[in-house]
């Protein structure tokens, strides 16, 4: 189950959404190697937040058609990490230690538990490093 970099949900927003074409082109490369390699992963979480995001909150809401295609060839190949027990108890101890929002801790715990040692991510600060997890903006 373990891989080198854990990749929150902004980075795949990102990738559909052409707002920001300079985001949208670094979401595209970081996606791209991640699926040829093998050797990036994601949660049961950034599959949900990300779906909630393009197909309710978006400016340019994804189809259902296109959230299952999406779903199906980028995230599905990319999802090791699942709900558990264990997960939300290291959630709630990282928040405790760190003083994080709950959301941003189950990333971390999520991360540490796939053996991650990168955290691609907009939602804490780069250069962080948590329990030798080290915390990278890609679009800094």
């Amino acid at each position: 189950m373990s891989a080198e970099v854990f990749i929150d949900t902004n980075v795949f927003v990102h990738h559909v959404d052409d707002s920001d074409p300079r985001k949208g082109d670094i979401a595209h490369a970081l996606i791209r190697e991640a699926i040829a390699t093998g050797n990036a992963c994601i949660s049961y979480q950034v599959v949900q937040e990300f779906l909630n995001t393009v197909v309710r909150k978006a400016e340019q809401p994804l189809g259902i058609d296109d959230a299952h295609t999406y779903l199906s060839e980028v995230l599905a190949p990319l999802c090791r990490v699942y709900a558990s027990i264990s997960l939300y108890q290291n959630a709630l101890d990282i928040r405790a230690r760190y003083r994080f929002g709950f959301y941003d801790s189950l990333i971390v715990a999520a991360a540490l538990s796939a053996g991650c040692s990168r955290l691609l991510t907009e939602d804490l600060q780069h250069g962080q490093r948590i329990e030798g997890l080290a915390v990278n903006n890609p679009f800094y």
